[in-house]
């Protein structure tokens, strides 16, 4: 379905952003708040950040499954659906004095947003006009940026000033309100045709896909190595209390980053994802060095400025590539995001416990050094394809 108008449908897409954005601070806020949750739990920061890898790995187990399963379901009420599996999750995980049902319901989380990333992308592209595919996908995913730089700082105070399980409450209530949002506001399409729908196997071998899912594999477990440990990080640079700003220096770059790739992506997608990736791996490289606080802050906004971007980026090479058959394709995706976000908590604690703090930037260079060589190789043909 393809819009009339040239005009961006901005409430709907907004509150889309909203949905990435409950998602996002349901799943990054334990990174800045390890050591409060670690304490109430009686638990080690490296057992704490497993909360991470949980959520990742509810993702990753539903995503690909969960999509085929309701390929033929309207969308506004299986978008509805996940948005209060969040509210469910989070209110139980404030709620538990018990570390193994916290992980449960974290698991559950990551089932909803397994669910609620594979549906995101198709339902940008639906709502706007061709032509217009990148700027809507980035408003759409407006809201990663928005809760890195405003949410997890906010998250992250208040969960000092109030106790960690008063924000997970605050994030069911705001779960609750957007689910009213989109019952009003969200524009509601039809699930795919039981005839014509590619089966799992097509979809992923079609020439753009995997190299697209290598790369996101690589560029997102860089960043979750760095970002689930990022107060170890900071301890280790002398900057324990210094998170919450350091988190806010980069969700501000990653804002701006988003909106310049939402200007762009839709002529430029190759040389963003270069340039991405080159930031990110300028961060990583003053992450390793011994720098003092305004290296560690220029290493935040660089990071933010290469990542910023990264899921709009992505999401939309990856949707042009599959065509008609982008719900599947996203539901790779978020399967290879999430496989990436487990892989950095479960690597980076496994780092952290055997090697230290400074082990994680080389770790996550690496990784990068592989994103591009991916992106060199490869994305010529997606760019082309766009």
């Amino acid at each position: 379905m393809t819009p009339a108008s040239d005009r961006l449908p901005l409430s709907g897409l907004l509150a889309l952003a909203a949905a990435g954005f409950v998602t996002i601070l349901t799943e990054a806020l334990p990174a800045g708040l390890l050591p409060q949750i670690g304490r109430s739990f009686g638990v080690s920061e490296a057992l704490a950040g497993q909360w991470v890898s949980v959520f990742a790995l509810g993702s990753l187990l539903a995503a690909i499954p969960l999509t085929a399963a309701t390929r033929q379901w309207r969308r506004r009420p299986l978008l509805i659906g996940a948005i209060a599996g969040f509210a469910v999750a989070n209110l139980l995980t404030a709620m538990t004095d018990s570390f193994v049902v916290s992980l449960i319901a974290r698991f559950v989380g990551g089932v909803s947003a397994g669910l609620l990333w594979a549906l995101l992308a198709g339902y940008a592209l639906r709502m706007a006009p061709d032509r217009m595919a990148g700027r809507a996908m980035a408003v759409a995913m407006a809201g990663t940026p928005l809760a890195l730089c405003i949410g997890i700082p906010a998250g992250t105070m208040l969960g000092n000033l109030a106790g960690w399980r008063t924000a997970f409450v605050l994030l069911s209530a705001i779960a609750v309100m957007l689910a009213c949002w989109m019952t009003l506001r969200l524009p509601d399409f039809p699930g795919e045709d039981a005839v014509d729908r590619p089966s799992l196997g097509r979809v992923f071998v079609l020439p753009s896909v995997r190299p697209v899912l290598l790369l996101t594999l690589a560029f997102v477990l860089a960043h979750n190595i760095l970002y689930t440990y990022i107060a170890p990080l900071l301890a280790r640079a002398s900057m324990p209390a210094q998170i919450d700003r350091v988190l806010l220096a980069f969700g501000v770059a990653g804002l701006v980053s988003i909106v310049l790739t939402g200007m762009l992506v839709d002529r430029h997608l190759r040389l963003l994802t270069g340039i991405g990736i080159a930031l990110f791996a300028s961060a990583a490289m003053l992450l390793a060095a011994p720098v003092g606080a305004i290296g560690v802050y220029a290493a935040a906004v660089a990071w933010g400025l290469g990542f910023g971007g990264a899921a709009t980026v992505l999401q939309t090479a990856s949707a042009h590539a599959a065509g008609a058959s982008a719900d599947i394709a996203q539901a790779m995706i978020v399967t290879a995001w999430n496989l990436a976000i487990a892989g950095g908590a479960v690597a980076g604690g496994y780092l952290l416990d055997g090697f230290g703090a400074g082990a994680l930037p080389w770790a996550a260079l690496l990784l990068l050094a592989v994103a591009g060589i991916t992106a060199l190789k490869s994305l010529k043909v997606v760019a082309i394809t766009i």
